[in-house]
């Protein structure tokens, strides 16, 4: 029987010359290309405009890598000093571009496609913001069960310890002691949420009644982020002091949205 798991992967795949490929990098990739897909059979389903998926694509990547690394810089690039918090990508915004050194927030991709989206509805589909949602947040979870995996190979984002036999010790970060490897739960959560969603979309026909597919998928995502939050080290030194983490503060709305959608929609239903 197994008393821990030791996790020692190396980020990168294979390097040419000065050129690295990681494996965080080609779980996004992945996770865009088959986010792609859904999203395209989808629209196909629904006898949408050819091109909607290719232009839908593209508002999504660009929105959620920009919103993911502003959101990294404005929520967690605060440190404490004599004089009180600090953001040190505002006192250096030259940083801020350096997406190749690390940060990428969940919550700042989150809002970087809800920007994003309100342009393609604005632009494109005319549709209604959350019509949109309704058929995207399947692709979302898939995309984000590929990121989250990509952080475990990345030996990053990980849980406290743990005397759990699926307790992973990231080797490459330093650790001696098992920790939990909410990496993996956070996977498995996107996948369920893709299930529950794809589910909704393909059986139940819910696109058609607005907001409960994108309310259902709120829900299950950030109240299990919340929840997760609990067994995770804090992802920066000023959220020692604090009684929920930034994380656990920015998936509030989320969930109150997510639970005010579903409202909505059973109303509309009855």
């Amino acid at each position: 029987m197994l008393s821990s798991i030791v996790w020692n992967v190396d980020p990168i795949i294979f390097s040419l010359g000065p050129v690295h490929v990681h494996w965080y990098g080609l779980m996004w990739a992945i996770g865009f290309i088959g986010g792609y897909e859904i999203i395209r059979r989808e629209f196909r389903h629904e006898k949408l405009p050819d091109d909607w998926a290719d232009k839908i694509f593209i508002y999504m990547a660009i929105g959620t890598i920009i919103g993911a690394r502003l959101g990294h810089c404005l929520f967690y690039g605060w440190v404490n000093t004599p004089n009180g918090l600090v953001n040190t990508y505002l006192q250096h915004p030259s940083s801020l571009i350096k997406i190749w050194e690390g940060g990428l927030s969940s919550h700042g991709g989150a809002c970087g496609i809800l920007i994003a989206m309100a342009l393609f509805n604005q632009f494109v589909s005319k549709k209604g913001f959350i019509w949109i949602f309704d058929r995207l947040v399947p692709a979302v979870a898939f995309c984000g069960a590929c990121i989250r995996f990509g952080n475990l190979t990345n030996s990053e984002i990980y849980g406290i310890p743990t005397n759990l036999p699926w307790g992973f010790i990231f080797v490459r970060d330093g650790q001696t002691i098992p920790c939990h490897p909410t990496q993996l739960y956070e996977v498995t959560y996107c996948l369920i949420t893709l299930a529950v969603c794809s589910y909704l979309y393909w059986k139940r026909h819910a696109y058609t009644n607005c907001g409960l597919i994108f309310g259902t998928f709120l829900i299950i995502v950030f109240v299990t982020r919340f929840l997760l939050e609990f067994i995770k080290n804090d992802q920066e030194a000023f959220e020692q002091s604090m009684t929920l983490n930034m994380g656990q503060i920015l998936s509030i709305p989320f969930i109150l949205w997510g639970i005010y959608l579903l409202f909505q929609a059973n109303r509309r239903k009855g």
